[in-house]
């Protein structure tokens, strides 16, 4: 493919997916803070089963474009040999405050901004500006000196995947040791989300979790296949489009830094709109055209100014928890876990038992209230 318009290529292709992202999210009602919600506060485990069978997708396609060497996993942010271990529980756990906080997680706040919903254009703009100064401002200094300081290098082969734990077991090559650890773990998913009759019949939580992890495969094959080519200026191989100058797909709060950046630095031709911009984008505009479809399009306010409030922390806690944590609900708990990754798998557990007890909290407030 020609490399001058390149990164534009897949800035497209990003907002393509974003779109159908944010149309599948909207109709489906997927939310992974709900998911959580429901199985805390009435034990029903429908939503939580659609986040596995997206997480289990994206397991078997990640992997497949690895395996026949459409993908190059160790090329991107979660399967580096360094383990801030710190930084994962403290910015999964203080992510999962956030979103709790917040009504929704990152990529619920664009599918509601999507759909009229006025509070989350606030938490998207208080997220935002929070990822922003964790990721090139005065939150960075804590998060660097501080949370990941504490970094433990691994001295692993392929870097901190549950596959390069196991290197040499059983006398496997790497590859075919990739494709077991997924096929053992996607299948012990999938005996989990389909052993319930009540999932197997709910069409909106099945298509959501198919269709939300095929875009995460699509997102790596686009990104990490299609915009990988040699730079015509240092002749090197190159990931155009990107961001992390790696291979991506989808994550949503470091993005919406990255976009709050290009609309303050608009004329500077430096910056450009990349994949993950451009998700961000299709999120909300995905979610849009389903709301318009369906006549579901409302716009909705804060009902007090305590509400508002808490909205505000909670986008404020999910940008720099989701930065330091280097990744969301959906970054670091679908994208990062279809790598295999440790990180990735510690991040998950963080923000699910920060959002859990934020949940317990609240429901103790309220219980001594009433």
């Amino acid at each position: 493919m020609d490399t001058s318009n390149l990164a534009a290529t897949i800035a497209w292709w990003g907002f393509g997916l974003g779109v159908v992202f944010g149309f599948i999210a909207n109709k489906s009602n997927f939310c992974t803070m709900g998911a959580v919600s429901d199985v805390v506060n009435m034990g029903d485990w429908g939503r939580m089963r659609a986040w596995l069978l997206a997480i289990a997708v994206a397991m078997i396609g990640t992997n497949a474009l690895a395996y026949f060497g459409y993908l190059d996993l160790s090329k991107t942010i979660y399967t580096g040999s360094s383990f801030p271990w710190l930084a994962y529980i403290v910015g999964g756990l203080v992510f999962g405050v956030g979103m709790t906080l917040g009504s929704g997680c990152g990529n619920k706040t664009l599918v509601r901004v999507g759909g009229g919903n006025l509070k989350s254009v606030v938490v998207f703009i208080y997220m935002g500006f929070a990822a922003m100064v964790t990721l090139k401002g005065i939150l960075g200094t804590l998060r660097v000196k501080v949370l990941q300081a504490p970094a433990v290098t691994l001295q692993l082969d392929h870097g901190q995947t549950l596959p390069s734990l196991l290197t040499g077991f059983g006398g496997l090559d790497a590859k075919t040791l990739q494709l077991a650890v997924t096929g053992i773990i996607v299948l012990a998913i999938l005996i989990f989300v389909f052993m319930d009759r009540e999932f197997r019949k709910h069409f909106d939580n099945n298509l959501a979790g198919l269709i939300i992890g095929l875009v995460v495969v699509g997102g790596w094959y686009v990104t990490g296949h299609l915009g990988l080519a040699e730079n015509p200026e240092t002749l090197e191989i190159t990931y155009f489009g990107t961001n992390s100058h790696l291979a991506e797909s989808m994550s949503f709060i470091a993005p919406t830094a990255y976009t709050m950046e290009l609309w303050a630095y608009w004329t500077d031709t430096s910056t450009i709109v990349t994949f993950a911009i451009a998700t961000v984008f299709g999120v909300g505009i995905g979610s849009f055209i389903y709301a318009l479809i369906t006549k579901s399009f409302r716009w909705e306010h804060f009902s007090s100014s305590q509400d508002m409030f808490y909205h505000i922390i909670g986008g404020t806690l999910m940008g720099f928890g989701g930065v330091t944590a280097m990744g969301c609900t959906i970054g670091q708990g679908i994208t990062g876990v279809s790598t295999l990754s440790l990180g990735s798998f510690l991040v998950f557990a963080s923000i699910v038992a920060g959002s859990a007890i934020t949940m317990k909290i609240q429901y103790h407030m309220m219980m001594r209230e009433a």
